[in-house]
């Protein structure tokens, strides 16, 4: 995802946010959201987001995205929201159901709508939140009339989902992620945990696998094939792989730490980034919201 929104960047009117609202979901504890923030933040400016290309700020400092998500909810049906197969999936692995996780597609759909996104870059995972905030966007417009942008989605095939080291889907709230800054010997620990099966060596091994699908993250399309071949000829064996992978990780994000450990130790000049950001999204934000309570009924000095 961070990739994607960097190279979007260059060709586009980019609007990117740290999502601590959404992260309020499954995390209570209060140092470890501000922590969690802070470094999520630094990681985008560290791998390549620039605040002059692109509009950049927390969630958490635009309260517009909390007014439009109320005003949205009374626009989209339960019915909508209980087809939601992410809040299930959730549900099923332990976290705890609450109304900020059930209702959690509509803040998208106000992450969204309220800056006029006509292009989302998501995975296949949220495919269907995006296709929840197109049926909100347009049930607004019918009722209210035209003020949404109908957004597209924009899923890129060859990395629709990325594999956790369980093989579920990567995120935080399984505890299976590998971070992008980790050091080196909890990197070597987290890849030798990556989950595989008893093949014999002498086998071909099955290459739908988290270990086969990370490791192709990190090849072009030769490399790929020849872990292809590797993968089908008996011989393989999974240790050697994933130190093959710890390297192409190091390799991939070292170059990449110096201007993190910068804006570490230059904590104000992150926040300065994050404001400003804040201040261009604002602008935005308000222009929408004004039209949205202006269609609804809601400025009622004029009458």
């Amino acid at each position: 995802m961070m990739s994607r929104m960097i190279h979007y960047q260059k060709e586009n009117d980019l609007f990117c946010f740290i999502v601590n609202y959404h992260a309020l979901t499954t995390t209570q504890e209060k140092e470890l959201l501000k922590k969690n923030t802070f470094y999520s933040a630094v990681d985008f400016l560290a791998l390549g987001i620039d605040p002059e290309k692109s509009t950049f700020w927390i969630q958490g400092d635009l309260p517009q995205v909390a007014e439009l998500t109320w005003l949205l909810s009374n626009v989209t049906s339960l019915g909508l929201m209980e087809r939601s197969t992410s809040y299930k999936d959730k549900i099923a692995k332990g976290i705890i159901p609450s109304m900020g996780l059930f209702s959690y597609p509509v803040l998208m759909a106000a992450d969204i709508l309220l800056f006029g996104s006509d292009i989302v870059p998501v995975g296949k995972d949220q495919k269907q939140h995006l296709e929840i905030t197109r049926d909100i966007a347009l049930k607004f417009n019918h009722t209210y009339g035209n003020v949404f942008v109908i957004p597209e989605p924009d899923i890129e095939e060859d990395s629709m989902l990325v594999p956790g080291i369980d093989g579920q889907k990567m995120s935080k709230s399984y505890g299976n992620t590998i971070p992008i800054f980790i050091d080196e010997r909890d990197l070597e620990k987290c890849i030798m945990s990556i989950v595989t099966d008893s093949a014999p060596v002498n086998e071909p091994k099955d290459k739908n696998t988290p270990l086969f699908n990370l490791y192709s993250l990190f090849l072009n399309k030769n490399e790929k094939q020849e872990l292809i071949e590797r993968y089908d000829s008996p011989g393989l064996r999974y240790g050697d792989v994933k130190k093959e992978l710890i390297e192409r990780i190091k390799a991939h994000f070292d170059p990449y730490r110096e201007k993190r450990n910068y804006l570490l130790d230059h904590p104000d000049d992150v926040h300065q980034i994050l404001e400003t950001g804040a201040k261009k999204a604002t602008k935005i934000a308000d222009r929408y919201l004004f039209h949205v309570r202006e269609a609804m009924g809601l400025n009622y000095v004029n009458v």
